[in-house]
C-alpha cells in the first residue's frame, strides 16, 4: 500500500493498532501495516497520541491546508542518523558541492530531452531545437559554470525553454504563458505545484530510510527550505514522474478543465475529483517499475529515488561520481 492520502476534513484517531478517520461520512478504518506515509491533503485534526502511534510505527505524516499548500510534515526520530555521515556529508558540501551540482542539473537537462524525444519522435519536429540544446549546448554551458548562481541559472533556463516547449504538444485548453507557483493561477500550474509537491514530501520518505541529513543539500540552498536536500534529489524525477503524469492526465483527457478544477479570481486548484484522478495517476508512476540496468532486477521509480540516495551516500562516503537517475540508462 505504501500511501494513504485524506482528501476530505475529519479528525484522525487511534483505535487499537489501527487509526480511524472520522469525517461526515462516518467512520473509515485504515491498516497501518505497510503504510509508509499518510497525506492529509485537507484540514484534518488529531492529537499526540496519534503523533505517538506514527512515530513508533515509522510513519511519516504530510501535512496540507484546504487551498493545496504544503503546510509540513511529521518526522519520525531519526533512526538512521549517523554522527559519521553528518560530518562527511558537510565537507562534501564545502568540497565537492558545485560537482554534485553540476551532476543534478545533468540529470535534469537529460531526463527532459528522453521524455520530449518521445513527442519529437511522434511528428512533433518543432522540438529540435530544444532538444539540440539540451544535448549538445547546455552540458558545455553547465561545464563552463564556476560557481552556484552560474549553475542556477543554467537550470532556470533548463526549465525556462520546458515550459515554452509546451503549447507544440499540449491540448490547447491546458497551455499557459508562464509558470506560476504562489498560488497556482490556471489548471496547468495547479498540476505542476500539486505534482511537485506530492513528489517533494515523497522524496523526503525515501531519504529518510537512509542515512544522509535532510538539512544539507547542495544544488539548493541549505537555508532554502530545512528539508533542502529533498528538493535536490526530487529535481531529475520532476520530468520522469510528474511531468510525464501531467502529459498523460491531459492529452488523454483523464482531466478536464471545466471538470476537475475549481477557478476563483486569482489562483486555480484541483478540485477532490480531479485530485482523485491526478493522485491515482500519480501513485501509478511512483509504483511502475523498469529493468534497472546496474541492480539486474524490476525497481519502482519511487525506489529509485531512495537509490539515488544511496548513491549520493557513496559519493560522500568513499569519493565515487554522483550519477543521478537517468530515465534513458535506467539506473
Amino acid at each position: 500500500m505504501g500511501t494513504k492520502y485524506i482528501l476530505s476534513k475529519g479528525e484522525l484517531h487511534r483505535q487499537d493498532n489501527s487509526l480511524n478517520f472520522k469525517n461526515i461520512n462516518g467512520n473509515n478504518y485504515i491498516p497501518i501495516e505497510g503504510i509508509e506515509e499518510i497525506y492529509c491533503l485537507d484540514e484534518v485534526s488529531f492529537n499526540t497520541k496519534v503523533i505517538d502511534f506514527l512515530s513508533k510505527n515509522n510513519i511519516v505524516l504530510h501535512l496540507f491546508n484546504h487551498y493545496e499548500g504544503y503546510s509540513g510534515t511529521f518526522y519520525p526520530r531519526e533512526k538512521y542518523m549517523s554522527g559519521k555521515t553528518v560530518i562527511k556529508q558537510v565537507e562534501a558540501f564545502n568540497d565537492k558541492r558545485e560537482l554534485i551540482a553540476k551532476a543534478i542539473v545533468l540529470g535534469i537537462g537529460n531526463n527532459i530531452h528522453e521524455v520530449l524525444y518521445h513527442y519529437y519522435r511522434h511528428e512533433k519536429k518543432e522540438l529540435k531545437e530544444f532538444l539540440d540544446w539540451l544535448k549538445d549546448e547546455m552540458p558545455k554551458k553547465l561545464e563552463n559554470s564556476n560557481s552556484i548562481s552560474e549553475i542556477l541559472l543554467t537550470e532556470a533556463d533548463i526549465w525556462y525553454r520546458f515550459y515554452n516547449s509546451f503549447s507544440l504538444f499540449l491540448r490547447e485548453d491546458f497551455i499557459f504563458n508562464k509558470r506560476v507557483k504562489r498560488p497556482p493561477d490556471n489548471p496547468l500550474n495547479a498540476l505542476i505545484s500539486f505534482g511537485n509537491t506530492i513528489l517533494y514530501t515523497k522524496t523526503m520518505g525515501q531519504i529518510y530510510q537512509t542515512h544522509l541529513d535532510q538539512r544539507i543539500s547542495f544544488l539548493h540552498s541549505p537555508q532554502e527550505r530545512r528539508f533542502s536536500l529533498s528538493l535536490d534529489l526530487s529535481e531529475v524525477f520532476k520530468p520522469v514522474i510528474v511531468f510525464k503524469t501531467i502529459f498523460d492526465c491531459v492529452n488523454n483527457r483523464k482531466l478536464s478543465v471545466e471538470k476537475h478544477f475549481d477557478k476563483n479570481l486569482n489562483y486555480c486548484l484541483l478540485n477532490e475529483s480531479g485530485k482523485k484522478i491526478f493522485l491515482e495517476a500519480l501513485e501509478s508512476k511512483f509504483n511502475e517499475t523498469f529493468k534497472h540496468t546496474t541492480l539486474l532486477r524490476n525497481v519502482s521509480y519511487l525506489k529509485a529515488i531512495k537509490y539515488d540516495g544511496y548513491k549520493l551516500l557513496k559519493c560522500i562516503l568513499e569519493n565515487f561520481e554522483f550519477k543521478p537517475f537517468s530515465l534513458k540508462e535506467k539506473k
